[in-house]
């Protein structure tokens, strides 16, 4: 009888990150953030005994290999590997060889997943440069428009070809470029918007990157192996975990208010006979949002054959951690979670509440 094999987990990341001259105000802070990213992926593949190997790509009109398939464990800051140069954005072109790039890898023994991530704050304008040395805006005719619709070409089939256990993502400045990324084949759910203009652009981010791939390394232990809604939060959370790990907060101590109409979230709060106070109050989370690094997040259980919250409301100081979120601000957008509703604690006294949505106050 042949020996028993164990089949671990191999992760592989790709980091394929914008280098045109536009992203010179970013790059100090760059590098800064995608070190602490590398750093969240080490410590979570320990936490899950997992193997999770890096590549990490740069691009202008060029695209450049920086680091190939390395072991995140071993894998030095990204500073002076990284530099913003001067240059256009073949952006298409540098998604299309990570993936090829990544489809090299032999997957005989083990279990393999593939996360691809694209960061830019422009929009595509240089794709075939390596081939012809021009930029297809500038060339004369039809030439351009030939060339950009041959690689729209190759991203789209290569988004369509992609197995199951291939998640690609891209982070867009705006939302004209979040509708060119769902036109290469980009998942809706797998594209998220950052605020390239911002001097917190490049960290929230990363952040937010970072807070899917723990999220994406999370549901490998569920046997998930690819998603198409990547930048969502709290879809994977468990009941195990949330028991190990949080605190049930006792019966008389909070109550869950329905929300009918979009009012400032103090004024509701007293209109329902309650004292306000500066983060009694947590709102559901039901839409896209900013979520600032201080504060605090509750869930509460689901009727499984209804769908309503019906049980405990659990929370504590590691709820950030569980739900897969940095200690900075990050945006995320609500996971589908049949047991569980996230809610997000508001410093605000003016928040609008959103309609047919919860209230969690602390009593």
């Amino acid at each position: 009888m042949p020996a028993n094999r164990i089949k671990h987990k191999v992760n592989h990341v790709s980091l394929v990150v914008d280098n045109s001259g536009s992203m010179h105000r970013h790059e100090a802070q760059l590098i800064r953030v995608v070190d602490e990213f590398v750093k969240g992926l080490q410590e979570e593949s320990d936490r899950l005994g997992h193997e999770t190997r890096i590549s990490l790509y740069a691009f202008n009109h060029e695209v450049r290999n920086l680091v190939w398939d390395m072991d995140v464990k071993h894998l030095p800051s990204l500073r002076g590997l990284y530099e913003v140069n001067n240059g256009a954005t073949a952006l298409i072109e540098a998604a299309v060889k990570s993936i090829d790039d990544l489809k090299n890898i032999w997957e005989e023994y083990g279990e393999h997943s593939f996360l691809q991530v694209v960061v830019t704050d422009g929009e595509e304008n240089a794709s075939g440069f390596s081939e012809s040395g021009q930029m297809h805006t500038r060339m004369a005719g039809n030439r351009g428009t030939a060339v950009l619709r041959k690689w729209i070409g190759r991203i789209q089939g290569a988004m369509d070809n992609l197995p199951d256990h291939w998640t690609s993502a891209i982070l867009v400045p705006n939302s004209l470029a979040k509708r060119t990324a769902q036109e290469y084949g980009f998942p809706a759910g797998n594209i998220a918007i950052w605020d390239a203009d911002s001097s917190k652009g490049v960290e929230e981010a990363i952040g937010t990157v970072k807070a899917a791939a723990t999220s994406f390394l999370r549901g490998r232990e569920k046997g998930v192996r690819g998603t198409r809604n990547l930048f969502a939060m709290g879809q994977d959370l468990s009941t195990a975990e949330v028991k190990a790990n949080l605190d049930a907060l006792d019966t008389g101590t909070y109550i869950l208010i329905p929300v009918d109409e979009p009012t400032p979230i103090r004024d509701f709060v007293t209109r329902a006979g309650h004292t306000y106070t500066t983060g009694c109050a947590f709102y559901e989370l039901s839409k896209r949002e900013k979520i600032q690094g201080n504060k605090q997040l509750a869930v509460a259980e689901k009727d499984l054959t209804t769908g309503r919250m019906t049980g405990r409301v659990f929370s504590g100081p590691a709820a950030r951690r569980l739900l897969g979120l940095p200690e900075s601000e990050v945006a995320v957008k609500p996971g589908d979670n049949p047991s569980y509703t996230v809610f997000v604690q508001s410093t605000s006294v003016n928040r609008k509440l959103v309609p047919d949505t919860k209230l969690l106050v602390l009593l």
